[in-house]
Parts: structure tokens; sequence; C-alpha cells
């Protein structure tokens, strides 16, 4: 949950999600569907899936125990270097570093380096049996990811009550290495287009869109913005939203019709029991406002 989303917004999602399923056993044995639904607005649903398809192999293939080894932590669902290192340094204690943004930022504050020009693979291995092997192994790998979080922050770090002051070569120098790199922003426009049944209050959505975001889930007909004159639509509303670094700019358009294209399927404006995408329920709020 904590993949590129700030702890505040995953805690309620994370207290909900364990009480819930307050085991593997428990995990694997529930549906996507209903995992999907615990995950709803959390975003980057492919977590979801790969969780649930990672707590049914651990359960089958490796009768409920985590592999102990990086290469066959790696075959399960989801799992990288990164995730791999932090599973294994927390669970078995061994000696890890688990490189993210915020321990490459620590490491190139302290040499005073950019992180293009650190090998940090080389720097883990002349290091393994010195500062990244020590009593409490779990610790230090949860200690530096918070250490990058809580002292040395991408902006306003926490110099002057920082452990490594007196040796960290970034306090120290003129010429200070930046260290905060911006996300490239991409603005799209879509246009979005929903077949509405007055009557029923529904709404034709399918998985068929061509698209990079939300892909695999159900929608209206989506597709990118150009010149043509939209004819028999409808304008409803112009808003934007947001999918990470993607900036969208929507025009959303209508049309009442009781019939609907093929690998179209209706859903009700009313119904939230299945899972729905927090950017499709906006479609829908914006849609119901027909009625």
């Amino acid at each position: 949950m904590l993949q590129q989303t700030q702890v505040k917004t995953v805690l309620p999602y994370f207290n909900k999600f364990t009480k819930k399923f307050p085991s593997l056993e428990s995990l694997s044995k529930s549906s996507e569907k209903q995992i999907l639904k615990m995950w709803e607005g959390l975003g980057y649903y492919r977590r979801a899936r790969n969780l649930y398809a990672c707590s049914k192999k651990i359960i089958v293939q490796y009768k409920g125990k985590l592999p102990k080894t990086l290469n066959e932590i790696k075959k399960l669902p989801g799992i990288g270097d990164y995730t791999g290192n932090a599973l294994l340094g927390m669970v078995y204690d061994q000696p890890r570093i688990a490189l993210d943004g915020n321990v490459k930022r620590v490491f190139a504050r302290n040499l005073n380096k950019k992180e293009i020009n650190i090998d940090f693979n080389k720097l883990i291995v002349s290091n393994s049996k010195t500062l990244f092997n020590t009593n409490r192994n779990a610790d230090f790998v949860e200690a530096l990811m918070e250490f990058g979080a809580l002292i040395c922050k991408p902006k306003n770090p926490k110099c002057f009550v920082c452990c490594l002051n007196k040796t960290c070569k970034y306090l120290r120098s003129s010429k200070k290495i930046r260290t905060s790199n911006k996300k490239m922003i991409r603005n799209k426009n879509y246009d979005i287009f929903c077949f509405v049944n007055k009557k029923n209050k529904q709404i034709a959505l399918t998985k068929k869109n061509n698209l990079g975001f939300l892909k695999n889930f159900n929608l209206p007909m989506i597709k990118e913005s150009n010149d043509n004159n939209i004819k028999s639509w409808k304008l409803l509303s112009n808003y934007r939203n947001s999918i990470s670094n993607l900036k969208i700019n929507i025009n959303l358009y209508y049309k009442f019709s009781n019939k609907i294209p093929v690998k179209y399927n209706w859903y009700s404006l009313e119904n939230n029991k299945e899972f729905i995408p927090s950017f499709t329920k906006r479609i829908f709020k914006q849609v119901s406002t027909l009625f």
C-alpha cells in the first residue's frame, strides 16, 4: 500500500484491510473482487491484484512461508529488488538494504553526490559486512527508510538534529547537490462518451478502451480528444482529473439510449456493491445530475 502512497493516506485502508484479512490464509481464500473493493479509492490497483496473487502462491507453493532468498522471493507477483530486500530484512533479519527514493537520497546527501553518479550495488557490496550487517538488521532496513522520510527529507532536511551531521558532506559543502527530482507532468485531453439509460438510471461500461491508465477496468468509451466535430453527443461537463503524474482534461459527453454496442454492459449508477475506481466514480457523479 505504501508504494507511491503516503502513510497518512494508507493508514485507514491498512487498518480496515488487516481487520478484514488478519492472515495470509484468509487473504488467499478471498476473491480479487473483494480485495479490489477494499482497495477502492487507494489507486494503483495492480498492487491489490499482485497482493492477492502473492498470497495464493505463498499458501499453495510455499506452504504459507515466505521464501528466504532474493531470487526465489522475486518470483512472487509484484515483488522486485526493493520489496524483496525489504521483506528479507524485516521478516528474516537478513543484512539487506531496500533502495527506495528516501534511502538513495540519504546516501546521495551524505556523499554529496548526485544519485545518478552513485553505484548503489557497489556501495552495498563494499559495506555488506560492516555498515549493513548489524545485530538489528530488520530495524536497520526500516530505520533507513524512516530516516529519509522524516529527517533527510526531500525539502528542508533537518540537518541540525541529524545524527549524521558530523560526517555529512552535503551539510558541510558550500556546493550542495540537488536531490529533489521533479516529476515530469504529462497533460492529456480526453473525450468520454456515456451511453445512459434514463429510465433505469444506468450507464454503459466496457473494458475495451485502449488506455495505458486504468487498464482492464470498466469505463465508458474514452478517446483522446481531436478537432473533429462530435455529432449526436451532448456535452455534460468539462473537468480535470489526475492519475499520478498524468493531468487529464476531460470533456464528458452523454447520449440517452436503450441500446449499447457489443462488449458493453449496463451498470447501475446507484449500485455501490461492485468495485468502482475513483476515476469512474467521478464520472458516475457527473452523470447522476441528469436524473
